[in-house]
Formats: C-alpha cells, structure tokens, sequence
C-alpha cells in the first residue's frame, strides 16, 4: 500500500467568495511539481471543498477532516526520528504541511527546504 495524500481540489468556494485555492496544499503541490515523481510513490487525492470529506471521515474520523492529510501505509518507517505523526482509527498521519513535506523529503532522499 502506498502513503495517502489528500488535497483540496483548486477553484473551490468558500461562503460565496472565489475561486480560490487552499495555502495549505500550496507548498505540497510545490513538492510535487519539483520532484514529480513523488506522484507515482504516493496516491494523491483531490478532495471537494465542502464537508462532510467522506474518504477522511471513513478513514480518520469526523474530527480529522482538515487538509492537508497525508496517511501513513501501515508498515511504512518514518525516517525523520523527530517527527512524530498523529493517530487516528490505527492509521497514523500527518495533518501541517511542514510535517508532510519533512516527511517525503527524508522518505524519498529529496532536498529539505531552505
């Protein structure tokens, strides 16, 4: 099983006001565009705007719908010891940003952020 990345989907509305993007998925979408690779090492999943996000709420739990997400494979090491995923339903994941893009730059051998 590969790691599960979730992000919102581009151009939602939020109240009446866009099209917008989340700021949060912006710096991961930018990790995947440098290192495009990452696409076939992870499945990526663009999620709706509104909730309830059914594929978080069936894996996390209601409480854990905020994105972006990126959920561990079971067997899968963390290589950064200074990272510390949450958990959830036995699943562990990774819920900000700086942690998801730490984690692949440290999973995949990428450069870190300067």
């Amino acid at each position: 099983m590969k790691d599960q990345l979730y992000l919102l989907r581009p151009g939602f509305y939020n109240v009446g006001v866009g099209p917008l993007y989340c700021g949060d998925s912006l710096p991961v979408e930018g990790l995947l565009s440098f290192f495009p690779q990452l696409r076939l090492l992870l499945d990526v999943h663009y999620l709706d705007f509104p909730r309830p996000r059914g594929a978080l709420v069936s894996a996390l739990g209601e409480e854990h719908q905020g994105i972006p997400v990126l959920i561990l494979a079971d067997d899968r090491e963390i290589p950064d010891e200074e990272l510390t995923p949450k958990q959830a339903r036995n699943k562990r994941f990774f819920a900000d940003e700086r942690s998801i893009r730490r984690y692949l730059s440290a999973r995949y051998d990428l450069p870190e952020a300067g």
